[in-house]
Order: structure tokens, then C-alpha cells, then sequence
């Protein structure tokens, strides 16, 4: 029976019968096999079928959100099984958005000091993705917005608060400046975050509050080649100030505080509101509300110092 709602949750995240056999390590023989198998012990017609793979029924949706629930704790009986026998160990699958890619090993680092037997596996998604991911059960913990966009059916951890950084050349118009607003941020040659990433949409949201249209020359959903773009001198880029400082930036780009308005949005943990969680992701989730304070400070140390009185 589980290995059948195995088949049917491949299915649903790959919404290709190969593929979704492929994923399950099984021929697609087996996994169509499967899957009839199980619509003749329910008596129901699961999937819409045609030359390739067309959909679910309505019938089929609701014995998806079963099979969620049911793998879900036929695994977290295993892991928790096992992990009474040797301790905790296997991986954990964490799914991120870009921009909080650099505070994951702030996380990962002091728990694999206590538990050396974990491993994990990261990958940088958007944060609708990772909504559909977790529901998926392709991955145990997300780290995305938890504020501003809904996150379903989800437990939330809020950790930290992104702040927004102008990156430009100290040749531009605002090279030496302390502060710069979003209307001027606007004004600049922009490249930006491509537009399903919600980075690009609260970007684009702020400059359209402040008047100024939000357009930018060049996208990419990699960071890394908005940098690249930045260091010709050609370009500006806004993005979180955690970000900005994990680049070793050369001299000739500063990192500057964006204000009116001084916008910041929190970021955290995000679960599938399931009890129990998995031991892994409960013991992870236990490790985030321990550090969820020092992460908490050390992002607010830019607001602190930005309001200090500053020698001229």
C-alpha cells in the first residue's frame, strides 16, 4: 500500500509517468501497474490518462492529500524507529530561497557538531516552490519568507529580518554616499532577480511606493551573476544585506543602506504543520528556536548602527 502512494506522490511532483518511475526507481510498467492497483482497491479512478500523463481526478486530489499524510508518517515512523536503535542520522533535504542561502550553514554547522551522522542536501528555490516541495514531501524543512506571501498549511519559525542593500560603482552617482533612498535607487541602470523569484516582487513593489518605475535591464536568478554585472561598473543591484556581505566585494562597488522607507521582512523556518515531525526535522526545527535569537541580533546590528551619530 505505501509503496502505491509512493507511486502516486512521483507522479503528482514529476507529472510524467517516466519520470515519476524513474524518481521511484521502478519501471514505468510497474509504477502504471501500481498506481491501476490501487484506483481497483478504492474502486475510484485516480488519474486522467491519454497518450501521457493529464492530470488527477477529483477523486485523485483527495487521495493525494491521503498519501501526503501517510507516507509522511510511515517515514517518520522509520526514522524515528531507527533513530531510538542508533541515534539520529540520514539527511535532511532543505529547500532556500537565494538570498537566505548565506545564513544555512548557521544552521547546519552546530547541528551536525551534535548529530555527525546527518548529512543534507540544499538546493535554492523560489518561495512558491518550496510551499509546493514541502506539501511534495521532496524536501523536510524550507527557509523563506514567513510574513508577507501565505504559506498554506505550514508551521513557521521567523529567524531573522532581510534588510535591503544598494550595490553600486563608487564612480556612480551615489558612490559615496551613506545612505540611499529607494526613489534614487530607481533611477539607476538596474539588474535584478528574475521576476518569479518574490526578492524581484517586494523589490519592485517599494520602488513602485516611492513613484519610481520599477524596470530592470538585466535579470537572472543567480546572485552571483547580478554581482558579476555589478563589478562592471555598468550596474546597481538591491539585494539583503546578509547577501551582500558574504561577497568579497572590490573597491570600486559599495554596499549601501537603503531607506525611506527602511524596509525589512522577516525570513524563517517553514514545515509542514504535521505532528509528529520527522526526528530530523524536529531535531533541526529544536536547533532553530535555540540559535533563532542570535540569528535575530545579528541581523539587526546594521539598523542599530545605522542610527548612530557618525563622525563627519
Amino acid at each position: 500500500m505505501i509503496d502505491k502512494l509512493e507511486f502516486l506522490l512521483a507522479l503528482a511532483s514529476e507529472r510524467h509517468f517516466r519520470k515519476a518511475a524513474e524518481a521511484c526507481g521502478v519501471t514505468q510498467p510497474t509504477l502504471s501497474s501500481g498506481i491501476q492497483n490501487l484506483e481497483e482497491m478504492l474502486g475510484v479512478r485516480l488519474v486522467d490518462r491519454g497518450s501521457r500523463f493529464q492530470g488527477f481526478t477529483p477523486e485523485g486530489e483527495r487521495v493525494l492529500e491521503w498519501a501526503r499524510r501517510i507516507v509522511a508518517d510511515s517515514r517518520a515512523m522509520r526514522q524515528d524507529v531507527s533513530a531510538l536503535k542508533k541515534g539520529l542520522s540520514g539527511q535532511l533535504r532543505i529547500a532556500a530561497i537565494p538570498t537566505a542561502l548565506p545564513m544555512v550553514a548557521a544552521l547546519t554547522t552546530p547541528f551536525r557538531q551534535r548529530h555527525p551522522d546527518v548529512s543534507f542536501n540544499i538546493i535554492s528555490r523560489t518561495s512558491v516552490s518550496i510551499l509546493t516541495l514541502l506539501e511534495n514531501l521532496e524536501v523536510d524543512i524550507g527557509i523563506t519568507y514567513v510574513e508577507n506571501e501565505p504559506v498554506g498549511r505550514m508551521r513557521t519559525l521567523p529567524l531573522y529580518r532581510e534588510e535591503y542593500q544598494l550595490l553600486t560603482s563608487v564612480d556612480g552617482p551615489y558612490g559615496s554616499a551613506r545612505m540611499v533612498t529607494w526613489e534614487q535607487a530607481g533611477k539607476l541602470p538596474l539588474c535584478l532577480m528574475s521576476p518569479d523569484m518574490q526578492n524581484r516582487r517586494i523589490i519592485d513593489k517599494t520602488l513602485e511606493s516611492v513613484g519610481a518605475k520599477p524596470e530592470a535591464s538585466l535579470e537572472s536568478d543567480s546572485v552571483t551573476a547580478l554581482v558579476a554585472h555589478v563589478r562592471t561598473g555598468n550596474w546597481s543591484t538591491v539585494m539583503p544585506k546578509k547577501f551582500a556581505d558574504m561577497f568579497d566585494l572590490p573597491e570600486s562597488v559599495r554596499s549601501i543602506p537603503l531607506v525611506e522607507p527602511e524596509l525589512v521582512h522577516m525570513i524563517g523556518l517553514v514545515v509542514v504543520d504535521r505532528n509528529p515531525l520527522k526526528p530530523l526535522t524536529a531535531a533541526l526545527w529544536s536547533e532553530a528556536q535555540r540559535l533563532a535569537p542570535v540569528l535575530a541580533l545579528t541581523s539587526s546590528v546594521s539598523s542599530l548602527e545605522r542610527h548612530q551619530p557618525t563622525a563627519l
